[in-house]
């Protein structure tokens, strides 16, 4: 059974920091790309940051600075360090787990909340 497990949201004031894990099982970790979306209220599921299997990793032009996104293969967990927080990063968080050769392998957290206040 997959299962992604998102922890690390809260409440914080704007310009501070969070850290969010996603633990993965019942995945060959190594074998998958992983995601970072976000989701606010009445909008859609954006791209956050993704990281590639071998560590090269993409992100959204409103993180770019501010986010980083990272694994650890051993733990199969990826993070998503979150610093300078604005009220407009508030949103659902979720995990993504995308294999790099079978498209149809495709999992996802159950999300976490993240609440920046002004």
């Amino acid at each position: 059974q997959v299962q992604l497990v998102e922890s690390g949201g809260g409440l914080v004031q704007a310009g501070g920091s969070l850290r969010l894990s996603c633990a993965t099982s019942g995945i060959t970790f190594r074998g998958y790309a992983m995601g970072w979306y976000r989701q606010a209220p009445g909008k859609q599921r954006d791209l956050v940051a993704t990281i590639t299997s071998g560590g090269d990793t993409n992100y959204t032009d409103s993180v770019k600075g501010r986010f980083t996104i990272s694994r650890d293969n051993a733990k199969n967990t990826v993070y998503l360090q979150m610093n300078s927080l604005k009220p407009e990063d508030t949103a659902v968080y979720y995990c993504n787990a995308a294999n790099t050769r079978f498209a149809h392998f495709n999992f996802w957290g159950q999300g976490t909340q993240v609440t920046v206040s002004s």
